[in-house]
């Protein structure tokens, strides 16, 4: 696997900690939206590097020796986020994997497979062969590996019909986690990702709370304190047969056609995306207040099915 040459390997690591973040879209933060961040969005991994970087307790001494280090660079947590929406497993692998064993991680996140399973055909069998081999370059590092299962899309009329390749997916996903003593994040076990209000308005990835919410898990996992509160809930909307089917062709129309369009033309929308954070830096509190946005749209996306 080569090192792609816009994300440049040779980056200086003075950080005591350095936690780099791989994969597609649930990663990159989409459905987490602030403009004021790269791409747009902010997502559980920028909420998880920030809460790692305020528990760090480990300064480095020679955080400053490097005179070609960044301004941005120096004690405690490093922060990369390599994650581009769209993007199927063996991308992540090829253009992901190499990157991140060059920043030197002491934690690293992996998810893909996702855009894989939505396609029409999939062998998840030899899938699952490079991804084990991607996830023993990431362990060799002596890095904490973060694995995680995939979402348990029973309650969506639409995305259901993949529940059974997703299951074996997630089998051979513990199985790779065990022979590299990785960590799961078991998102197939989490139900309150069956609430629709964890969703954004394309009902593909998560909504804010829903990423809140999966910091937390992540959190949870690593024994740290999250420091974050998923925001109250808005009622969810009592609304008609007609409405419901209203909104389900609305949607259909604004998220569905377009993705199906791509898929045709052999197109993703991360084709002309470089990395949000593709080199270490010190992650800081966002500017907008948590708890500010919730799950937007909801009133016009009532139901997966």
């Amino acid at each position: 696997m080569e090192v792609p040459t816009k994300i440049p390997a040779a980056i200086p690591t003075a950080f005591s900690a350095k936690y780099v973040a791989l994969g597609d879209s649930f990663t990159e933060g989409m459905g987490d939206d602030d403009p004021k961040l790269p791409h747009g969005c902010r997502g559980w991994a920028d909420r998880v590097a920030e809460q790692l970087a305020r528990a760090d307790t480990n300064p480095n001494p020679n955080a400053n020796a490097n005179a070609n280090a960044d301004a941005s660079q120096g004690a405690g947590l490093g922060y990369a986020n390599l994650a581009i929406r769209g993007k199927k497993l063996r991308q992540v692998l090829s253009e992901q994997i190499d990157a991140a064993v060059a920043l030197q991680p002491t934690l690293v996140s992996m998810y893909a497979g996702a855009n894989d399973i939505l396609r029409p055909k999939v062998n998840i069998d030899a899938l699952i062969e490079d991804y084990s081999r991607g996830i023993a370059k990431l362990s060799a590092t002596g890095a904490t590996v973060l694995l995680f299962t995939g979402f348990d899309s029973k309650a969506s009329g639409v995305f259901g019909k993949t529940r059974g390749r997703t299951a074996i997916y997630n089998e051979l996903v513990r199985e790779v986690a065990d022979e590299h003593n990785a960590l799961i994040v078991d998102y197939w076990r989490f139900d309150e990702y069956d609430d629709p209000r964890m969703w954004s308005i394309d009902r593909m990835h998560m909504s804010t709370p829903g990423h809140i919410n999966m910091a937390r898990r992540v959190l949870a996992l690593l024994d740290q304190e999250s420091g974050l509160d998923v925001p109250d809930l808005e009622p969810l909307p009592v609304l008609g047969r007609l409405k419901v089917a209203a909104a389900n062709a609305q949607w259909a129309r604004e998220y569905v056609g377009p993705w199906i369009g791509r898929r045709l033309r052999g197109v993703s929308s991360g084709d002309s995306l470089d990395p949000r954070w593709p080199r270490l830096h010190s992650p800081g509190p966002a500017a907008v207040e948590e708890g500010a946005r919730g799950a937007i749209g909801l009133a016009d996306s009532p139901d997966w099915s």
